[in-house]
């Protein structure tokens, strides 16, 4: 086999070892989010059971986090960022897989694709830091049910019209031009060695933090554990990094969230 053909066979088993990698990562994660869903659900029967004033604050009722309800809420999060966000990032990986190999040819020194995964979700790792605290926050102030879903119209639509607004401005622009050009990023961006993946992880995982991490709010207005509500923000992710679309389908969403919040709030006053 010629040399062209030797780098094109590793470059196809390249893509289909970090393609299958990827997507059982993401299966996993999904499976625990759908156990978990499922355990809440065991919940509500018991909670149907009580009815008028006592349903309420049932629901309502504050109690302290213990560290092991921090750590438990934290790996929920992490586990959620894992499958929400990885699948948005399969081009740049993909993308980096393949520049890898081909450095590698040139005598550079081989980088497992794992280490600019890992860059990337070390961030989203810290955001679920700040997500867990804040709902911690939302929790002990009686803003978000024990179910995880708010319990204030006002901070819904606060949330929704938040969401919307910031779909047009410059910062989300340029975030995602940058997500959506995985090609431009690796060209330019390209570091050495297993510290420079993970520095280039990390540059590209705070770029799409920028890009979505407002989105991740709108979990607390439809449920954080509500697996349709997590599809769709997933779904709405995907398309917008990916799809030629994209752009202008962010833009309309952010006039009809902003819409929406608008009209949870009037209906809460009214």
């Amino acid at each position: 086999m010629t040399t062209s053909s030797l780098l094109e066979a590793a470059l196809t088993r390249d893509r289909l070892i970090v393609l299958v990698g990827l997507t059982g990562v993401t299966v996993l994660a999904w499976l625990y989010l759908v156990m978990l869903a499922a355990q809440m659900s065991d919940t509500m029967p018991t909670m149907s059971k009580m009815s008028g004033p006592e349903t309420m604050l049932a629901m309502l009722k504050i109690r302290p986090w213990t560290a092991q309800d921090f750590i438990l809420m934290l790996l929920m999060w992490v586990v959620m960022m894992i499958g929400m966000m990885l699948p948005s990032a399969v081009p740049m990986i993909l993308l980096f897989a393949i520049v890898n190999r081909k450095s590698q040819q040139q005598g550079n020194p081989f980088v497992p694709t794992s280490a600019f995964a890992l860059g990337y979700l070390l961030v989203w790792s810290g955001f679920s830091v700040v997500a867990t605290v804040l709902q911690w926050a939302l929790e002990q102030t009686a803003l978000l049910s024990p179910m995880m879903v708010s319990t204030s119209p006002l901070l819904g639509g606060i949330i929704l019209v938040a969401a919307g607004l910031f779909q047009w401005t410059p910062l989300k622009q340029a975030c995602l031009t940058h997500c959506r050009s995985p090609i431009a990023f690796v060209m330019h961006g390209w570091r050495p060695g297993i510290g420079g993946a993970i520095r280039m992880g990390l540059e590209h995982g705070v770029y799409c933090l920028g890009c979505c991490w407002i989105l991740m709010g709108l979990l607390f207005v439809g449920g954080v554990m509500s697996l349709v509500w997590i599809a769709l923000i997933t779904l709405f992710v995907l398309v917008e990094k990916a799809a030629p679309f994209g752009i202008v389908m962010g833009r309309v969403s952010g006039l009809l969230l902003v819409l929406a919040g608008l009209a949870v709030m009037l209906h809460a006053h009214g």
